[in-house]
């Protein structure tokens, strides 16, 4: 995502500072972009997120061929004035809870559907056990918020995103008491979920979606990084290296600043870097190096 455009510090050609400006520009006029990637670090930091993500998929058993990516919990309208805050602040706070018991009887096995046609089955949670999920994953808490009571809920089917790209999965829909809004969880039982770990976030830079082919060795990957691939100030190049499992591929993002003098832009921009597999991409889950989630993958035919 680009920062507010600043206006361009311009580096005299000549003096005593030239030096100590060129470094300034390097580190204020490409702020958006993290330290140059070492190795050593970066490869020892994803082995640490291919195991985190093969415990996640052993707790999942049956249900690891489906694997969500994002918040699982959503919602269908906007809320009204008078009750938006608070709503707001509740739900994030995992403050929902049921006004009349909607049943614990799980349903029949749902089914998820791809763009490409293939489609895979897997069990589903009650309703009354995707309100405890939604309870579960409280982001900030708020002493203040009057919780969300659900009224009622419908199983339906909507678009979810997975590391196979986009799909159509079954749905909770709850009626809430007080609001038109209605509150969605996706309802696949025990997905694989891995929770966001900062403790990466120093290395490489963080990717948000990648490409490739089931059969394929390349896989691309997009970022946000530096704005022109030239010779301009702030200037990169990026290389891509993958480090894999049979389950995942980590994929570690190098940049090569271009050290020259000149005006420098902080508003960063779309960028992309090729990494060479060592086996096919498979139906692995591609997971990025900082946070440790998966992001999308969109498959070429």
């Amino acid at each position: 995502m680009s920062r507010p455009r600043r206006r361009p510090r311009l580096i005299p050609p000549t003096g005593i500072w030239t030096l100590a400006l060129l470094a300034g520009v390097a580190l204020a006029g490409c702020a958006f972009l993290p330290g140059a990637t070492d190795p050593a670090p970066a490869r020892q930091r994803a082995q640490v997120v291919l195991s985190r993500w093969a415990d996640a998929v052993a707790k999942a058993g049956a249900n690891a061929a489906v694997t969500p990516i994002g918040e699982l919990t959503g919602q269908v309208g906007v809320w009204e004035e008078a009750v938006g805050e608070n709503n707001k602040e509740a739900l994030m706070a995992g403050m929902v809870f049921s006004a009349t018991p909607l049943g614990d009887q799980a349903p029949p096995d749902g089914k998820v559907a791809w763009q490409d046609g293939t489609t895979s089955t897997v069990p589903l949670l009650a309703a009354q056990q995707a309100i405890v999920a939604i309870e579960n994953t409280t982001a900030a808490p708020c002493s203040d918020c009057s919780p969300l009571l659900a009224t009622a809920a419908r199983l339906t089917s909507g678009p979810i995103q997975t590391t196979r790209g986009p799909a159509i999965a079954p749905i909770w829909e709850f009626t809430l008491q007080g609001t038109a809004v209605r509150l969605t969880r996706v309802a696949i039982a025990n997905p694989v979920v891995v929770a966001p770990d900062e403790v990466g976030s120093g290395l490489g830079l963080s990717i948000d979606a990648a490409s490739g082919s089931v059969g394929g060795t390349e896989l691309t990957v997009a970022f946000v990084g530096a704005p022109d691939p030239g010779d301009r100030p702030c200037g990169e190049d990026y290389t891509a290296e993958a480090v894999e499992s049979p389950l995942a591929v980590v994929v570690i993002v190098t940049r090569h600043p271009h050290l020259t003098l000149g005006a420098c832009s902080a508003v960063g921009a779309r960028r992309t870097a090729t990494a060479t597999l060592a086996a096919p991409l498979g139906d692995r889950a591609v997971l990025d190096l900082q946070q440790g989630t998966p992001v999308p993958v969109v498959f070429a035919p």
